[in-house]
């Protein structure tokens, strides 16, 4: 699969509906519509995972020590009841659940970002609050992962 990339700005529906960017929609994989899941992301967006993207992270959550580690219990409790499956319709739309929109702040516009293997959903302000508020410079960051 090719990775997510770009930006683009969409609005929720009064029914709680987001179409997502044509460029990100595949075939569908059933007649019924393609498949994600939508989960609590972090910095305050949220995720938008295709289906295969998202068994590799539930093999992940599998792998963590539920039985012994309260972080783990904490994190995988917190992450899969902040999520839902969701399918893209015919007219290239989601329904994004009231907890996740209120998760994310997101009340009317929403900004989509394309993220290697996932989308993020952000609320417009929030997104700039976040880029705002990074310490350090894009090209900072770079020299410091890229070397």
């Amino acid at each position: 699969m090719a990775a997510f990339k770009g930006t683009y700005s969409f609005s929720i529906d009064h029914k709680g509906r987001l179409n997502i960017p044509a460029k990100f929609r595949g075939a569908p994989d059933t007649p019924e519509g393609e498949h994600y899941v939508l989960a609590r992301g972090f910095e305050g967006c949220l995720y938008l995972y295709p289906h295969e993207s998202w068994v590799i992270i539930e093999a992940k959550l599998s792998e963590l020590k539920t039985i012994s580690d309260a972080k783990a219990r904490y994190f995988v409790r917190t992450l899969l009841s902040n999520a839902a499956d969701v399918k893209i319709d015919k007219h290239g739309r989601i329904a994004v659940p009231q907890n996740l929109l209120d998760l994310a702040g997101i009340k009317r516009d929403v900004i989509i970002r394309g993220v290697l293997d996932k989308m993020e959903l952000w609320d417009p302000e929030a997104l700039r609050k976040y880029e705002d508020s990074r310490p350090d410079s894009y090209e900072d960051v770079a020299g410091q992962l890229l070397i």
